[in-house]
């Protein structure tokens, strides 16, 4: 009887002892990265109305809260200016853990389907450019920290979620991200901070599985039963990304959004820039810290659903260039350059490291004000007919174009509305583009590599190339 007394006192005492310390969500923990010049949220759970406190090595003042009924716990704590100095947070409830080799920097959350989720190590038969390199010197930086999570579905929203905190160095890199990496290393480089990454990404999603149920619901195309919802393609699930991976993410602390997906709702294009912009908003007011900056990749050129010559993957890449009219603070890259001929059926391109420079680039020029970094590639503005050429005006070509003759992608249409292959040049003078077919002698619509696979080759004076276009509003 005393040996039961005993053993079930000790069950007690340890059971108290595990629950007493704090329990903190994968996210939280060693070798993270902190937001610069904020006011971060920590979080966890701990004994129900306890006590919580937290103490960061980088001012040495103690913040403190109490848990709820539940044990929940959240804490808002000041972070200094970046610095690649190792620091240390302590959070205790009367036993206390340490969190150790934390900098303090920029954080961005990268999400999207698979050309996102792409690591440098590659997919099977799939290879990321000069990834060996990449991997090989990645310990060089020393201030990226990458925290990948799984792929999790819910349809729940759900408190917390797997990924923890990881350094830069070649037994880690070949996981990461790769456009995500890019656009790490060149953002730590030119600004000389921390980087940290919270990779988020699920190959085949749709815009729909990352938005919640409410803002679907609205959706009349979407069916939200269990039923329906199950019955779709595990990758395409409309909801359970969002509940699984991305709520539980929600109180940590951001700079900003990239982004890369948008193959998956090829044929869908009519709804599809509504629905991004209904995605960042509601991203947006899940972290509720105003309009962070939301940049993203134009689709790559492949072999859509309709063939190479189809028009489904130009729809959806023009249907993303408008999303930004309806998305505040945040911008497009286009990488219709960024593949090969023979990639024409590999969906996964293996140039991603222009990707994550381009945006880079446009996170440094118009989140970081540094304006002397060109963001954007030129953009169709305006068409003049004249003896029989159309002249074409450009945003974003203030110096000119990178070449003058030798011009792909352009075609031309007459009344007929039947698209030949056009020739282009450039007027240095005036800074347009001049496009003219022998077989169009009254044009009334150009097009530029507005086909699903269709590689164009001009750019501006910074080689940031020119989106893909058409000026009509033709059904296909």
């Amino acid at each position: 009887m005393k040996r039961s007394v005993f053993f079930l006192l000790y069950c007690n005492i340890v059971f108290t002892t595990i629950w007493a310390k704090p329990v903190l969500p994968d996210i939280i923990g060693n070798n993270m990265v902190l937001q610069q010049n904020s006011n971060v949220k920590l979080w966890g759970k701990a004994t129900p109305d306890k006590t919580v406190k937290i103490i960061a090595s980088w001012n040495g003042t103690t913040f403190q809260t109490r848990s709820d009924k539940n044990g929940r716990w959240l804490l808002m704590i000041p972070t200094p200016q970046a610095s690649f100095q190792p620091q240390t947070v302590r959070i205790s409830d009367g036993e206390e853990i340490t969190l150790e080799n934390i900098l303090i920097g920029e954080v961005w959350l990268a999400s999207g389907q698979s050309n996102m989720e792409m690591p440098l190590n590659g997919f099977w038969n799939n290879p990321i450019k000069d990834a060996n390199k990449a991997i090989a010197l990645s310990g060089q930086n020393k201030g990226v920290r990458f925290a990948t999570i799984p792929k999790t579905a819910a349809y729940e929203p759900q408190e917390t979620v797997k990924g923890t905190w990881k350094e830069c160095n070649p037994e880690n890199a070949p996981w990461f991200s790769a456009t995500a990496y890019h656009f790490a290393t060149m953002l730590s480089g030119v600004l000389d901070v921390p980087v940290g990454i919270i990779s988020c990404s699920w190959g085949g999603s749709r815009v729909e599985s990352w938005i919640n149920r409410e803002i679907l619901e609205t959706y009349t195309d979407i069916d939200l039963s269990k039923q329906g919802i199950e019955k779709t393609e595990e990758w395409k699930r409309p909801l359970v990304m969002y509940n699984g991976m991305l709520k539980p993410l929600t109180n940590y602390t951001i700079k900003g959004f990239i982004w890369y997906q948008g193959e998956s709702n090829a044929g869908l294009h009519d709804s599809y820039a509504q629905r991004l912009a209904d995605m960042v908003k509601l991203w947006r007011s899940d972290w509720g810290l105003g309009e962070l900056p939301f940049y993203y990749v134009e689709i790559a050129p492949w072999i859509y659903g309709d063939g190479e010559d189809g028009t489904s993957g130009a729809l959806l890449r023009e249907a993303q260039f408008k999303a930004q009219r309806l998305i505040p603070n945040s911008g497009m890259v286009s990488t219709n350059d960024l593949v090969e001929e023979y990639e024409k059926n590999n969906i996964h391109p293996r140039n991603k490291t222009d990707v994550g420079n381009r945006l880079a680039y446009l996170s440094l020029n118009q989140t970081y004000n540094i304006k002397n970094i060109a963001a954007h590639g030129p953009e169709y503005k305006s068409m003049e007919v004249k003896d029989g050429k159309a002249i074409l005006s450009f945003n974003h070509a203030d110096e000119g174009f990178s070449r003058e003759s030798g011009i792909n992608g352009f075609e031309m249409a007459g009344g007929d509305r039947i698209f030949y292959p056009a020739s282009a040049k450039v007027d240095l003078s005036n800074k347009k583009v001049i496009v003219s077919c022998d077989k169009v002698t009254d044009p009334v619509a150009v097009r530029y590599c507005f086909k699903n696979f269709l590689i164009g080759n001009l750019y501006n004076t910074r080689e940031l190339p020119v989106v893909p276009f058409r000026t009509d509003n033709y059904e296909k």
